[in-house]
């Protein structure tokens, strides 16, 4: 579901900072040739990321869901040349894709692939982290705020991506109740639903691309 004309979309995207030259070689790679090209977050949300990846001096991000890293190297082109973007993900073939353009920007040593399940890897990571960016599987979303809340620093921020999921998340829509159902659209419910009760988040969500959640601890 397009939420904005696209129109106007477009015309917005053409007076904001977008990311690079090597970006846009992974989009058009990944549409002509990987399965599921419609997860790539697209130039507006990666001019949102970086804007907000500047307004808050990050220096190191994680990100959950790497895919073909588009996302991974749109904002990794928006830290300083000491920042790091530790991206995770259970694909090592689209990571190994994310990789071979990664080698050839500027910014690509900034990004550290760790390849496994992300409950179980970011156990292991020490934080703080100035940003965190939830683009994966939906049905660990809940787990996976709850496992990075604890590892922001003070001024962090997360985004959780797809949030309102082709509009299946508002009150209205009639959920398949079969065994075959949609569970994502449950998931991604019980992660909103979460954060805007959670009295120690401030949380905004954004109707851009499939919906954005902005969050930080209060």
């Amino acid at each position: 579901m397009q939420f904005i004309d696209k129109k106007i979309e477009d015309y917005s995207i053409s007076k904001s900072n977008r990311p690079s030259h090597e970006c846009d070689l992974i989009e058009v790679y990944t549409k002509e040739n990987v399965f599921g090209a419609q997860m790539l977050i697209g130039k507006m949300e990666a001019s949102l990321l970086g804007f907000l990846l500047r307004s808050i001096k990050a220096k190191r991000v994680l990100e959950l869901g790497t895919f073909t890293g588009y996302s991974a190297l749109a904002m990794a082109e928006n830290l300083p040349s000491s920042g790091e973007v530790i991206t995770i993900d259970i694909n090592q073939k689209t990571v190994d894709i994310a990789k071979s353009f990664w080698t050839k920007s500027q910014h690509g040593h900034k990004i550290k692939s760790l390849i496994g399940s992300g409950l179980e890897v970011i156990k292991d990571l020490v934080g703080p982290f100035d940003f965190v960016f939830i683009d994966a599987d939906k049905r660990n979303y809940i787990d996976y705020l709850k496992l990075t809340i604890p590892l922001l620093s003070a001024q962090g921020m997360i985004v959780i991506d797809n949030v309102l999921w082709d509009a299946k998340v508002l009150p209205d829509y009639q959920l398949d109740k079969s065994e075959h159902r949609d569970r994502n659209t449950e998931f991604i419910r019980l992660v909103n639903d979460y954060v805007s009760e959670a009295p120690d988040l401030y949380g905004t969500l954004l109707p851009i691309r499939d919906g954005m959640f902005l969050i930080q601890k209060i």
